[in-house]
């Protein structure tokens, strides 16, 4: 008897070991993001809880995903370090976040380069977000999953008065992240940058550290500024992506067939939160909620080409002569990708 429970523990097993899902040898991926886990409202909550089902329903419960939003596991440069040193296997990162770790990354930060959502996709998705992709991991030590979705075209919020114009932004302590591109813009169009981690924003806008910001409107709704920010100007200077990472040593370490489930599903989810965040902008959650409690402002041609001439001349200067020759490189690698995007397009 005793040798016929020995038999059947070990075919149990052995049964095991194959059956799908088995916790046997099953690796965990923890995923982390800055931002709420709530995926019908926010495009980084949407991105992990596809890649999320994606993954675990592809590789057939071999890979458990963990999510850690709301920058739980820390700041954004903490977070970094922690995928860095393998504590943490994923962040979908702003390019604030990834800037300490390869200052490159400002050249998706160039003004007013985007004529459309879908050049945009163009470009992050093709050949120039392989190249950018590729670089990180050469010098920063990341493996790039994608450029995912942050939110949309930025738009400038503050408390003190309606902004126009560059003229009206004199007086303004504007907060940014920690990108000195965008601290630059900032300066051109005649405010003061100040950084402010993310977790911060609201309470500096709520004591008056900061009297504005710059964000997408679905990112805008998300943090509730409309509850510490008066005025509001869609000016769709910038569109900046998430840059995915992913420890590299984890993904080597995953078989082929894993791997070519991770990347499925980092595109699948980047298109979800791209879906997400265009659904916002054009629902009662993105700029009526906003409106209902801000005064909403549309610059004229005119007043927008204010902004482009103060801005890109600044923005094309601080990139030659802060990163020399790559920054002029990168900026020529961007704009001819943006090119070829449009042409693709018909634009």
């Amino acid at each position: 008897m005793e040798a016929f429970m020995k038999r059947t523990l070990i075919l149990v097993l052995a049964v095991l070991m194959f059956l799908p899902g088995a916790v046997f040898g099953q690796t965990v991926l923890k995923l982390a993001h800055l931002n709420p886990q709530q995926p019908f409202d926010v495009a980084s909550a949407a991105m992990a809880a596809v890649f999320k089902n994606e993954v675990e329903a592809n590789s057939n419960g071999q890979i458990k995903v963990e999510i850690y939003p709301n920058g739980v596991l820390g700041k954004e440069a903490e977070t970094m370090v922690q995928v860095k040193s393998g504590v943490v296997q994923s962040f979908i990162s702003s390019s604030g976040g990834m800037a300490q770790f390869y200052p490159l990354i400002d050249v998706t930060n160039m003004p007013f380069a985007f004529s459309s959502y879908n050049v945009g996709y163009k470009v992050y998705d093709g050949p120039f977000g392989k190249e950018l992709a590729a670089d990180i991991e050469k010098k920063a030590g990341f493996k790039v999953l994608g450029f995912g979705e942050s939110g949309g075209f930025f738009a400038i919020t503050n408390a003190k008065k309606p902004i126009k114009s560059p003229a009206d932004m004199k007086g303004i302590k504007l907060r940014t992240m920690a990108l000195p591109l965008h601290q630059a813009i900032v300066k051109a169009l005649g405010a003061s940058p100040t950084t402010v981690a993310w977790a911060e924003v609201y309470t500096s806008l709520q004591t008056g550290v900061v009297d504005g910001q710059m964000n997408p409107i679905s990112i805008i709704a998300m943090a509730k500024f409309q509850e510490v920010q008066k005025y509001i100007t869609l000016t769709n200077h910038l569109y900046a992506p998430y840059v995915w990472v992913m420890n590299p040593k984890f993904y080597s370490g995953l078989t082929p067939e894993l791997q070519k489930v991770v990347d499925d599903a980092a595109r699948t989810a980047i298109l979800a939160g791209r879906g997400l965040s265009r659904i916002i902008d054009a629902s009662e959650k993105g700029l009526p909620a906003l409106a209902e409690k801000m005064q909403v402002y549309v610059p004229t041609k005119a007043e927008m080409k204010q902004f482009r001439d103060a801005a890109i001349p600044a923005a094309k200067e601080f990139m030659a002569s802060q990163y020399k020759k790559d920054g002029e490189m990168w900026v020529d690698k961007f704009f001819d990708a943006i090119d070829k995007a449009e042409q693709e397009l018909g634009l």
